[in-house]
């Protein structure tokens, strides 16, 4: 499968190098062509991996991914052009996140709207599916606890893109849980918000949640 990320950041490059690892083609997006940080990830993850423009990702034929840092959210794909993302299942991995003043992250769109949902709209003939947005990146393939595989909520308003998405999760070593449409990604954003307050609180990167019965 050829796979396009949108977003050079820890989440993107963690991302990307796991569809490498299971034998996908990827094609990582930046906003310049010369992106160094893109091209040294490119460089280490071999063959499989690329450097392109959000452009040239966003028109690779296969799955996106946006994974780019807080409110580029819609910047990225729309410098992409959302008609190349026609037809296509897309991976929402973001947290639009603001910090204002030093001060604590917020949500940037408040608790009635999403990225996910603002990704959704803007890419409206693509299938979006929000996922991978609630844990670190450096769990984020085939992440090791004790108890076994953990849960991975997504959402989306298509049912063959969250079962595409699903099988990727339990490729990926996740346990995947479908909790609704696209807009229950403003959930899946506070949750994500709440893991990072919690990892600034107690100084562990390596915080995950997960679902227990008792």
């Amino acid at each position: 499968m050829r796979v396009g990320v949108l977003g050079t950041g820890e989440v993107g490059a963690a991302l990307g190098a796991g569809f490498v690892r299971l034998g996908h083609e990827v094609r990582m997006g930046a906003r310049e062509p010369r992106n160094q940080r893109a091209a040294e990830w490119a460089r280490r993850t071999g063959p499989c991996a690329s450097l392109r423009t959000f452009a040239e990702a966003g028109a690779w034929r296969g799955l996106a991914v946006t994974a780019t840092l807080g409110v580029w959210v819609e910047p990225a794909p729309s410098m992409a052009g959302p008609g190349r993302f026609v037809g296509k299942t897309v991976i929402d991995a973001t947290n639009p996140l603001v910090s204002v003043g030093g001060g604590p992250p917020t949500l940037a769109f408040g608790a009635s709207d999403s990225g996910g949902e603002r990704v959704q709209r803007l890419l409206s003939g693509a299938y979006v599916v929000k996922a991978f947005n609630t844990t670190p990146s450096l769990h984020m393939f085939r992440p090791e606890l004790p108890s076994g595989p953990p849960e991975m909520l997504l959402c989306g308003n298509f049912p063959e893109s969250k079962r595409v998405v699903g099988e990727i999760l339990e490729q990926f070593g996740w346990r995947p849980l479908d909790v609704g449409g696209i807009e229950c990604s403003r959930y899946l954003e506070t949750l994500a918000l709440l893991r990072i307050l919690c990892v600034q609180k107690t100084g562990r990167l390596d915080l995950v949640f997960r679902l227990a019965s008792i």
